[in-house]
């Protein structure tokens, strides 16, 4: 796999979004991509979450990370994460 590198933005989302760096290496390295528009891509996988997040039980996590893969590696623009 290329290289993974977090933009200053990405990494400040972590803690915000409830995700991890090791979780967006995860999903880029383990799903499929898809066109996010604008020349970027994004892709999404599942991590199984049991606690609380915003004061609700969850018990799964999805990691969206949005990213542009050039010939230096990947630059993860921002991530998104949704708790069901």
């Amino acid at each position: 796999m290329a290289e993974v590198i977090i933009s200053e933005h990405a990494r400040a989302q972590f803690e915000y979004r409830g995700t991890n760096e090791e979780e967006v290496i995860a999903a880029i390295g383990g799903s499929a991509w898809f066109s996010a528009g604008r020349g970027r891509l994004d892709c999404r996988k599942d991590f199984e979450f049991e606690g609380e997040w915003n004061g609700r039980p969850c018990s799964r996590k999805q990691v969206r990370p949005v990213f542009i893969e050039d010939t230096g590696g990947v630059l993860v623009l921002t991530v998104y994460t949704y708790f069901s």
